[in-house]
């Protein structure tokens, strides 16, 4: 079993606007260089509805056309199952906007980008301000800067804790946050639109810990 799979957007999950490909590589190297075992893999479906790593490593798009809803109960299923048994989840950028249409995938992951509502200004340099206290994530770190897309109007679950955001039109908008459940840990990351976001030191910094944290090594 591999240490972390990382699920890459391909098939149905795949898009235009996002080389999948190249981030999902990257972040596998990052997991890699920590002395863990990453496989990168793009059969979306079947790798949620029966994971089998310790980490998932979510990197896709909104499918289209929608998926099948007995498709989408396995998937979410499976995630929720993942966490049950204290796995962990690193889901990063449009991850948050797949199965709009899943019961529960909000939950899982903290949150959702609402069609319709959500929305990012154009790609450029970007400053996410973090918030330092009290988790070992961001611990020591203030703020980010990184070439990347800033996701606004996001829906934004009970229960997480937020520990990075940016201002757009004069409001705080939530980009990185965590969730633990009984035995499981969620943290999502708004960035990663392409490799320009892991070119980045101090994002690359925390998804080093974001993975440790995840496997329960922080």
């Amino acid at each position: 079993m591999a240490d972390a799979l990382v699920i890459s957007g391909g098939g149905p999950y795949a898009d235009a606007w996002h080389d999948f490909a190249a981030t999902s590589a990257r972040l596998a190297e990052l997991v890699e260089g920590l002395g863990h075992r990453a496989v990168v893999v793009e059969d979306v479906e079947a790798a949620l509805s029966r994971p089998a790593a310790d980490l998932l490593v979510l990197n896709i798009g909104n499918p289209v056309p929608p998926r099948p809803p007995a498709r989408l109960r396995a998937v979410v299923d499976g995630v929720t199952g993942h966490l049950a048994a204290g796995g962990g989840v690193l889901a990063v950028h449009l991850s948050i906007g797949a199965l709009p249409g899943a019961p529960g995938w909000s939950r899982a992951l903290g949150g959702r980008w609402e069609w319709g509502r959500s929305w990012h200004p154009d790609l450029g340099t970007a400053t996410v301000d973090l918030r330092p206290a009290g988790h070992p994530v961001v611990a020591g770190a203030t703020r980010l800067v990184v070439d990347d897309e800033r996701y606004c109007d996001l829906v934004v679950e009970d229960g997480v804790t937020v520990h990075g955001s940016h201002r757009e039109q004069d409001r705080e908008q939530p980009m990185i946050w965590t969730r633990t459940t009984s035995a499981g840990r969620v943290l999502y990351d708004g960035l990663g639109h392409d490799v320009r976001s892991f070119d980045s030191a101090g994002h690359v910094e925390l998804l080093r810990r974001a993975v440790r944290w995840l496997l329960h090594e922080l």
